[in-house]
């Protein structure tokens, strides 16, 4: 992957337990847990992250 820049996402609370980093990249986004930067990654092309997108707006997206 190429290097990223990373930014807090505008829905990430100040200082709290829900702390969102997204990267743009070419192809579409990468979403990380700021608090764990070297762990998992989500990746999406561009029509996935227009649907996490949508889905995360709504409230559509669950834990389970």
């Amino acid at each position: 992957m190429e290097s990223l820049r990373w930014r807090k996402s505008s829905r990430s609370s100040a200082g709290g337990p829900e702390c969102v980093e997204i990267a743009l990249v070419r192809s579409g986004a990468a979403v990380r847990d700021s608090k764990n930067a070297d762990g998992a990654r989500l990746e999406f092309g561009g029509a996935g992250w227009d649907t996490f997108l949508a889905a995360a707006k709504t409230g559509s997206l669950s834990a389970d």
